[in-house]
């Protein structure tokens, strides 16, 4: 009697991989997207390329904020 997983190199049969690839696509897909929302959502809090007058109005705007802290 012969065993369906003496051709696999991962030892899974071909429904037990089917099953497994269908999972691991899912999570791939919602890792994904949720990268995707996080990364637009940084963006729109702190864009990470410098806007019309280069970074020195970043830097402007820090050394308002500390002045006003200190």
């Amino acid at each position: 009697m012969a065993d369906s997983r003496d051709g696999s190199l991962t030892g899974l049969t071909e429904s037990e991989a089917k099953e497994f690839h269908g999972i691991f696509v899912t999570s791939f897909i919602i890792f994904t997207l949720i990268a995707i929302v996080a990364h637009f959502l940084v963006w729109q809090w702190r864009p990470w390329l410098p806007g019309p007058n280069g970074y020195t109005s970043l830097i402007d705007g820090v050394t308002t904020t500390v002045a006003a802290l200190v």
